[in-house]
């Protein structure tokens, strides 16, 4: 078995010189160039050259031209022995160690003992650039890595910080940089990665991206509004009463001899179904609120042309209900419209109240009101705060106060939703309506924490084919009909009632609840991105305000942990205390710590 080697032959084992010391049974002994003496199959070493190699030092590098071989086989195939001869005039253990060491290289020579292929001058440059390259490469990264340990970076370094970027972004889960140093590839880690080598700033908002959700704005163009017959309503006073500063009013209230009138911007006019604007808007679901700003649902064409108030008349789906003392809803009537509107905010309305049509349109709407109530309708009085991005940059924290303009305009809309849905059955019209199983059990009182623990009580509303009750709001049928320039569903209803009151085909079911499906798809997460990105300029306005201070009310107990409501701030917060502080008792707390990158900010008694 071992008749083909014998002692001092030159072999290879697992690519390192060896020599023979002797061959017996059916082992052979080597040495390696270490000193190492290893007992081996026959199968397991390799031929290089016949020798005899007494010892390593007959391996010195020999005297030859070995590129000026390369140059005249280039493009061949040669052997070993035939490279060897050429190269250096001889056949040696040492001539046919540097070809090998030269063949395992691999810029000028590649292949096997039988068969060594001599690369061309082409190939062997590119693999000299190829190589260069490599070298720049981890030169690049030794230079980064030391930057990263001093918390530092430049310019050159963009393109390892943008793949950490990526996953802070959520737009892959995994990074081979971070691996590198030994980081974990969490969006988490990353953001404070970057934060602290100051690539990003707090400024930065990565929840957005993070959920997948569309942060550019809407841009195509729109048809103009067609010519069609509109009852003309601009007799009537027609106000559109919203947030000071917004820019897309959808919705105006008249009040006409005991008769409520509910103008709604007629966006269906401009986007029937299946038109490319209305495959976009599908796309998108809703409108996006972030404290930075809104990114819409429709372009800015839609807005000019259709938002209530922006021009001297407006286009509107108009919507008549006579509200009878008792709260209850009759006779509806739909027509397309054109209204002249008053724009006025919420504190503005609340000043004029004890005005016509004011005092009548707050009348009706506590009517209404108090019948949801008696119907079984849920109240939940907790704070609510509103954080927008000024244009100087700084996070504005307000508390929305309980004006009673708010329940106005929130009562008229309920009245519209409970109206059309009433409508659409009445005249089997394929709409998505919106229903609400009862709380999971009934919380009495109306304390902080009373309040709290209702609403965990209650279940997510669900939009479908089917009318039903909804019990949050205590009516028996609802559809949400009243923004169709902010959810998409909307808009569905009104290109239903449209194409009923002009004859035209109808969607029918299965149409419908494809665009349900569609847009619950992604309006689910549009509402998280927005609750992460409250979340986090909270944190940042605490990290920009350190020595914050604040009154809260216990709310909840969580093993040993107050649960605290922070009305200023319209978040919870829990802190540890051994014995449980009552609920509903005022307490002062001041900010501990903050960390960013999880939304998290600590709190402490003061």
């Amino acid at each position: 078995m071992n008749d083909n080697f014998r002692a001092d032959n030159f072999v290879l084992y697992k690519n390192q010189a060896a020599r023979i010391t002797n061959v017996g049974g059916k082992k052979i002994n080597i040495a390696l160039q270490d000193g190492t003496a290893v007992s081996v199959r026959p199968k397991d070493v390799e031929l290089l050259h016949p020798g005899p190699l007494r010892n390593f030092g007959e391996l010195a590098q020999p005297q030859g031209e070995l590129l000026t071989a390369w140059e005249l086989l280039a493009g061949e195939t040669t052997s070993l022995e035939e490279l060897s001869e050429l190269a250096y005039d001889d056949f040696s253990p040492a001539t046919a160690w540097a070809i090998w060491q030269a063949v395992n290289n691999g810029l000028h020579f590649s292949g096997n003992m039988q068969a060594i292929t001599v690369h061309s001058a082409e190939e062997v440059a590119a693999e000299q650039k190829k190589r260069a390259a490599k070298v720049a490469e981890a030169a690049a990264w030794d230079a980064f890595t030391a930057r990263f340990q001093q918390n530092q970076y430049t310019l050159e370094d963009g393109r390892f910080l943008q793949e950490i970027a990526a996953v802070g972004m959520g737009q892959q889960e995994k990074s081979q940089v971070l691996r590198n140093l030994n980081q974990s590839e969490t969006p988490e880690n990353a953001h404070a990665l970057l934060l602290k080598l100051g690539y990003w700033d707090e400024t930065v908002n990565p929840y957005p991206s993070r959920l997948g959700v569309n942060t550019s704005q809407p841009n195509y163009t729109i048809p103009s509004l067609p010519d069609e017959e509109r009852q003309d309503l601009t007799h009537l006073t027609a106000l559109a009463i919203d947030d000071a500063g917004s820019r897309d009013p959808d919705d105006a209230l008249s009040w006409e001899n005991g008769r409520l009138w509910v103008h709604i911007a007629d966006v269906a006019a401009l986007i029937p179904p299946n038109s490319p604007a209305d495959l976009e808007a599908r796309a998108r679901g809703a409108n996006l609120y972030l404290p930075e700003g809104t990114i819409h649902m429709l372009p800015e064409a839609a807005t000019s042309a259709l938002a209530l108030g922006l021009a001297d008349t407006s286009p509107a789906l108009s919507f008549g209900l006579d509200v009878q003392p008792n709260g209850t809803i009759t006779n509806v009537e739909i027509v397309p419209s054109t209204v002249r509107v008053i724009r006025l905010s919420y504190d503005e309305a609340q000043a004029r109240l004890d005005e016509s049509p004011f005092r009548e349109l707050l009348e009706i709407a506590k009517a209404f009101e108090r019948r949801r109530i008696a119907n079984g309708a849920v109240q939940i009085d907790l704070p609510e705060v509103k954080i927008r991005l000024n244009e100087a940059g700084e996070v504005e924290i307000q508390p929305l106060p309980p004006l009673q303009s708010r329940d106005l305009v929130r009562e008229a809309m309920l009245m519209t939703g409970g109206a059309v849905a009433q409508f659409a059955q009445q005249h089997n019209i394929p709409i998505p309506f919106t229903t609400q199983d009862a709380p999971t059990e009934i919380v009495e009182g109306d304390t902080p924490s009373a309040n709290f623990a209702r609403r965990k009580t209650m279940t997510a509303s669900q939009p479908g084919n089917l009318a039903g009750r909804h019990a949050g709001l205590g009516l028996d049928q609802y559809v949400q009909a009243t923004s169709p320039l902010r959810r998409y569903l909307d808009l569905v209803v009104h290109q239903q009632l449209r194409a009923f009151l002009r004859g035209e085909s109808l969607l029918d079911d299965q149409a419908v609840m494809e665009r349900v499906g569609a847009a619950y798809a992604v309006s689910g997460d549009i509402r998280y991105a927005e609750r992460l990105s409250n979340g986090h300029w909270t944190a940042v306005y605490l990290q920009r305000n350190p020595e914050w201070t604040g009154e809260g009310i216990v709310i909840d107990r969580r093993g040993k942990r107050d649960l605290i409501l922070l009305p200023e701030l319209g978040i919870e917060t829990s802190i540890y205390q051994k014995e449980p502080t009552p609920l509903d008792t005022p307490v002062q707390v001041k900010l501990h710590t903050i960390n960013l990158p999880q939304r998290e900010p600590h709190f402490k008694y003061a």
